[in-house]
């Protein structure tokens, strides 16, 4: 124990002896000159400092080349995915043109029926999604007793309204005035009626009324095929501009050179020109354009019917009345015995020398989807569907089977709309797909007992265009069209019109058709048995 105080007791000694203050070292010395080293000190501060930003500034430089390094992969790696989707969008398109030139092909080389297949009564076709149409016999069977039976009085009554339109227009050319009216031409006969394709009731005619303006005016039309760009509702129309019948000399030498202040043109003064007649631009214009418009065209057509009617009506033991307001053309007569007759007689304008019409209303409706503008006007393509028929059926073998199969087509579509209402499906776009099957299948292919095949493939062409939401315009861009038929070049070359373009923009409307189609198939069968034992 005092062993350890005595050590303890010892270092503290020892600590206090050689303490510096109490005790310096002889050899330690305190610097004489302060300010020297505060000097050195601060220029050592300064080149640290210094040392410090150098290295700040070489710490952003290789930041900024690793940012910049950076940038250049992202890029690098952008493009290379911008041209991998390049490639998949080309591949894409040239698949996508490879498909569609197999559907035309195909379209276009449907092929003929095997051998035997229409004496194979055992065993029907069956298409449409598994819904089965009734077979040969039960199609002849109806068509003979439902349908044939319309074609005397489809006769009688072309002749008896040709006689009575024949004696309105010469009452309504005499009640007009030669200076300001329009001028009306003879009728001309087209649709079901004048194809021998009319299946249903009442027998209805439809009758073009070309009409022109009178002197010094007249029309020039404008097509929408001569346009670089036009939306896909205006394809198909165009419009017609009113003007003169020489705009630039307006037939008089005064308007080609100056005749000075001596001279005077004595057909023309100075102060009576030549203008448009402002009562004659506002009925043939729409307001503040010089393009034709359908609603003023429609308005004059009914009072001149109204008038001419009044001109001769102490003649007839009928009466005359317009079947709908909307439709100023519809016309009705009405016998005394209770029985009637109705007809259409639809203004047009004839597009240049051909026999294209451009439509001032649609005798059924405004058609869905068709434009609401009142200065483009449908070109219809009537009197060439008429022709064709006349020349393809000479070519077919005799009471040949394609307007039996276009008659029991358009009989179940009148019949479906009846009873589900209207859809985008019209008899127009059958007769379209009946053109092009006359022209794709052979000519011995449309005997009369190939009824049933022709049908199925009918309504085959049908269905597969409107699930492909295209069926193109028989005559427009159809280079197989005989040429023969005299189409104006310029309707030849053009795009295709795809008259199912409603359908692309429409997708309320394409489902209504597509269902309504598909229930049109399945009601044929029962709706045919249904009326045979009635008949």
């Amino acid at each position: 124990m005092s062993a350890g105080i005595f050590r303890v007791c010892l270092v503290v000694v020892t600590a206090i002896i050689n303490h510096p203050i109490l005790f310096p070292w002889e050899n330690a010395t305190i610097p004489e000159n302060e300010e020297e080293i505060i000097h050195k000190m601060k220029a050592h501060q300064e080149k640290l400092q210094l040392e410090r930003l150098r290295l700040e500034e070489e710490m952003a430089k290789l930041e900024k080349a690793e940012a910049l390094k950076q940038a250049a992969d992202i890029g690098r790696q952008q493009n290379e995915d911008r041209l991998v989707l390049d490639l998949w969008s080309t591949l894409s398109m040239i698949i996508f043109l490879i498909i569609e030139l197999w559907r035309q092909d195909y379209l276009d080389g449907i092929p003929p029926d095997s051998p035997g297949e229409e004496d194979d009564l055992a065993s029907p076709r069956t298409t449409f999604q598994g819904i089965k149409l009734p077979d040969k016999v039960t199609l002849s069977h109806f068509y003979e007793r439902c349908i044939r039976g319309t074609t005397g009085d489809a006769v009688r009554t072309r002749e008896f309204v040709e006689g009575f339109v024949d004696d309105l227009l010469e009452a309504l050319r005499s009640v007009s005035n030669r200076d300001s009216d329009m001028e009306v031409e003879d009728f001309i006969g087209i649709g079901s009626m004048y194809e021998n394709w009319r299946a249903d009731k009442p027998l209805l005619c439809d009758l073009f009324v070309p009409f022109t303006p009178p002197e010094p005016y007249r029309f020039r039309p404008e097509v929408w095929c001569t346009s670089k760009s036009v939306p896909l509702d205006l394809q198909g129309y165009g419009q017609i501009k009113v003007g003169w019948i020489n705009e630039d000399s307006m037939g008089c030498i005064c308007g080609k050179t100056k005749l000075g202040e001596d001279l005077l043109c004595l057909l023309h003064s100075k102060n009576n020109k030549m203008r448009p007649n402002s009562e004659m631009k506002d009925l043939l214009c729409f307001k503040g354009s010089t393009f034709l418009d359908m609603d003023q065209v429609m308005k004059w057509f009914q009072m001149a019917l109204t008038r001419a009617w009044q001109h001769i009506s102490h003649k007839y033991e009928f009466d005359l009345v317009f079947g709908h307001l909307d439709i100023p053309g519809s016309l009705k007569i009405k016998f005394r015995s209770g029985k009637f007759i109705s007809f259409n007689l639809i203004p047009v304008v004839q597009c240049e020398d051909s026999d294209l019409y451009f439509v001032s209303h649609f005798p059924r409706g405004r058609p869905v989807g068709a434009p609401t503008s009142r200065t483009h006007w449908f070109l219809s393509f009537a009197v060439y569907e008429r022709h064709f028929l006349k020349m393809i059926t000479k070519a077919l073998p005799e009471n040949a089977c394609h307007l039996s199969c276009l008659q029991i087509a358009s009989f179940l579509l009148t019949k479906q709309n009846r009873l589900t209402g209207i859809s985008g499906l019209s008899s127009y776009h059958l007769k379209t797909a009946l053109f092009h099957l006359l022209l794709a299948q052979p000519t011995s292919n449309w005997g009369p007992g190939h009824l049933e095949s022709r049908l199925n493939d009918l309504l085959g062409l049908l269905e597969k265009s409107l699930l492909e939401k295209q069926l193109c315009h028989f005559f427009v861009g159809n280079q197989k069209v005989p040429d023969s038929m005299g189409i104006p070049e310029v309707f030849r070359r053009a795009e295709p019109l795809n008259l199912f373009c409603s359908f692309v923009l429409q997708r309320s409307l394409y489902q209504k058709t597509i269902d309504s189609f598909y229930e049109m198939l399945k009601n044929a069968s029962t709706l045919i048995s249904a009326l045979l034992p009635f008949l």
